[in-house]
């Protein structure tokens, strides 16, 4: 009787999690297809190789080039200033510290309440400390809120995966005469650096689709941008201001928006797995 009930919770526990995992599938098919459905008609080389011209959020012509571009421009600053912010905290934790360490401990607990903040009030901290250096809506202004958006979340990615490098490679390298530091750049770093790539792509991604923490702080132009202390457009808050409008042709183009930034962060994830599975080979198992 023990063994039947015990069969009869496991079979139930399985096909709740098959469940839960068919509901969640449903749910993002069909949220692509949305996208898809009412994102393709809208979509042309116009839209993707011109910046908006007069009357473009009345239906008239015009392209989003300008928030393409920002969104790169805007994320890949802020991913790059992340990293090198938080890489060096990472390295300190896990190499330099330990886990056994009540400071590291305090530092990944800090962290993880910052990585749960909303991105509306990185934002809002952002542009108080954009006033407080004498800066406007700005690249600049957005770079430094999306970089403080994603720095927790990459130094607590970075954290795990370089915690996941065997003990022995610490060992084996400490026993050969090398400093900490050494030990640091030239071996865990080699060991953990599809992970770490992994993180950085995550970050980016999570930059490149958030919109409140630059609502603020990166401002908006129809402009191509041309400086860092210029305001300049992002796709999420193209999609934003195109869904707000009342006509039915500028709000189509909100959905051909939205596609170019999923498939652009697609891109990205395919172009990242495929370098994380070429340099996987040098990683010692």
């Amino acid at each position: 009787m023990r063994w039947s009930w015990r069969k009869v919770e496991e079979t139930f526990f399985r096909c709740l999690m098959m469940a839960a995992v068919v509901l969640v599938m449903l749910i993002l098919l069909w949220i692509l297809l949305t996208i898809l459905v009412r994102g393709v008609p809208a979509l042309d080389w116009e839209m993707v190789s011109r910046t908006p011209r007069g009357g473009f959020y009345l239906g008239k012509s015009g392209g989003i080039l300008n928030a393409i571009l920002g969104s790169l421009f805007l994320t890949l600053g802020a991913t790059l200033a992340a990293f090198v912010a938080g890489l060096p905290v990472a390295l300190y934790l896990t190499c330099f510290r330990g886990d056994s360490s009540r400071t590291a401990a305090f530092i990944r607990t800090v962290l993880d309440v910052l990585w749960g903040i909303p991105s509306i009030v990185y934002g809002a901290f952002g542009f108080v400390l954009m006033i407080w250096l004498g800066l406007r809506a700005s690249l600049l202004g957005g770079m430094l809120a999306v970089a403080l958006l994603i720095l927790p979340i990459m130094i607590r990615g970075m954290d795990e995966v370089i915690r996941l490098v065997p003990r022995e490679l610490y060992d084996s390298a400490y026993a050969l005469g090398a400093t900490k530091m050494e030990t640091a750049f030239r071996v865990v770093i080699r060991q953990a650096a599809p992970g770490i790539l992994s993180t950085v792509l995550i970050a980016l991604g999570r930059g490149m689709g958030d919109a409140a923490s630059v609502l603020f702080t990166a401002g908006y132009t129809d402009a191509l941008p041309s400086s860092l202390l210029e305001p300049v457009a992002t796709l999420p808050l193209a999609i934003f201001f195109q869904l707000g409008t009342p006509f039915p042709e500028v709000q189509e183009r909100a959905y051909a928006s939205a596609l170019l930034l999923t498939i652009l962060i697609l891109v990205i994830s395919g172009v990242a797995r495929w370098l994380i599975r070429r340099y996987a080979r040098q990683v010692v198992r």
